[in-house]
């Protein structure tokens, strides 16, 4: 049974977007100018997004489930007001348009784009006007994703657990990464305009963004979230939707435009024979996190038969160039069915390094998921003492025993 839970609500150009998220226990410190905002300016960053960055500065604000300081237990509601609503009243409001409104005002789209939810949308929904999808399919919805990423990540951090993210490729380019990572990685990368290790790889990177976006062209690229400080034995293979490494695939992959989800070496480790990608077991009495054994290496970055090893977490997602093109691709209008270059919008030319952060959000929500199923408890003082009575019983643990 999931024990964090988390709903979005809200469109593109609404008023707002709405997270709820559910499960965090009580007595958590939290506050949302210190744990949240701070992510969502994150996610804004990086260079190749549009213009619409430039016109929010979003900031979370709680409705329900926080007091003095301190989760309740109870729902966690926030909102985040959209400044651009102001522009959008008519072509947005909830309410029928009057009969004498500018067409115009409304902001129809009839032409939908290739690679966007538009067409398939209108199709499901039996609607005409691909706003009614466009709305909700953008990006923009991962702005409540990551306020929800954000208390789970603080949550995690009351029990060592970090979380951050670096890109390793734009557009074909790819970037040099260290056999060792930072040990605080958003505080070497988030400087970065690309959130790049590698900054020849990031000068040009830049020159190909600047090169697409002469063209009309957009591009796509690779993040890798990190994990560190976690403990073994979180997940399990006892059944296929316990298995850790399928839920945060499925989160990942539910991230706009992401194609792909590798954990550790993934498609590299599937071209290599067994004895280049497992990695072999070794006495490390000093990790009691791992029971007192260790991974000479971390090909499968952290994970094995679906439980965490207690080596960094390492989850790769695949995003593909943004769907809004003005170098527009062949649509058809769907009013009459006649042949015309499909719709766009103000949109960004790349958003890897952005969806770098959403990635740490959704790693984060099933990560504090299964921490949660595997220590329990309503408030963080239970969960606490389930978790010190585990890292005990782990560093305790004599090869001598007799299994039982």
């Amino acid at each position: 049974m999931k024990r964090i839970s988390f709903r979005t609500a809200g469109e593109s150009h609404g008023r707002g977007l709405v997270a709820l998220l559910e499960g965090i226990p009580a007595g958590l410190d939290l506050v949302v100018s210190r744990d949240v905002d701070p992510e969502l300016r994150r996610r804004q960053g990086g260079y190749g997004r549009g213009r619409r960055m430039k016109i929010e500065s979003d900031r979370a604000e709680v409705i329900s489930g926080i007091r003095l300081g301190e989760t309740l237990g109870s729902p966690l509601a926030m909102v985040i007001w959209n400044r651009d609503w102001e522009n959008w009243t008519i072509a947005m409001s909830p309410d029928p348009p009057p009969p004498d409104v500018n067409p115009k005002a409304l902001r129809a789209m009839y032409l939908p784009r290739p690679g966007h939810a538009d067409l398939v949308g209108v199709l499901k929904y039996d609607r005409r006007d691909t706003r009614d999808i466009l709305e909700r399919a953008s990006a923009r919805e991962t702005a409540a994703r990551v306020a929800c990423g954000a208390v789970a990540r603080r949550f995690l951090a009351e029990f060592g657990v970090r979380i951050g993210s670096h890109v390793t490729s734009v557009g074909g380019i790819d970037a040099d990464r260290p056999a060792e990572l930072p040990g605080e990685l958003n505080e070497a990368v988030d400087g970065s305009p690309l959130r790049c290790l590698d900054d020849d790889a990031t000068e040009r990177i830049i020159q190909a963004i600047d090169a697409a976006k002469e063209a009309g062209d957009t591009l796509g690229g690779v993040f890798e979230v990190v994990a560190t400080g976690l403990p073994v034995g979180l997940g399990s293979h006892v059944a296929w939707d316990a298995k850790l490494d399928g839920r945060l695939a499925q989160a990942v992959m539910s991230i706009q435009a992401i194609k792909g989800v590798e954990i550790g070496e993934g498609v590299q480790g599937a071209r290599r024979p067994g004895t280049r990608v497992h990695d072999p077991i070794v006495p490390a009495e000093t990790r009691p996190r791992t029971g007192g054994m260790g991974r000479a290496s971390n090909r499968a970055g952290g994970l094995e038969g679906g439980v965490t090893t207690g080596e960094p977490l390492l989850v790769r997602g695949h995003m593909k160039p943004i769907s809004t093109l003005r170098n527009r691709l062949p649509s058809v209008d769907l009013r009459d069915g006649s042949v015309a270059d499909a719709a766009t919008e103000r949109s960004d030319v790349s958003a890897v390094p952005a969806a770098g952060v959403v990635g740490e959000a959704m790693v984060a929500l099933v990560l504090a998921d299964a921490f949660l199923e595997k220590f329990g408890g309503d408030s963080m003082g239970e969960v606490r003492r389930n978790f010190d009575a585990y890292m005990e019983r782990l560093a305790s643990r004599g090869f001598g025993e007799r299994a039982l």
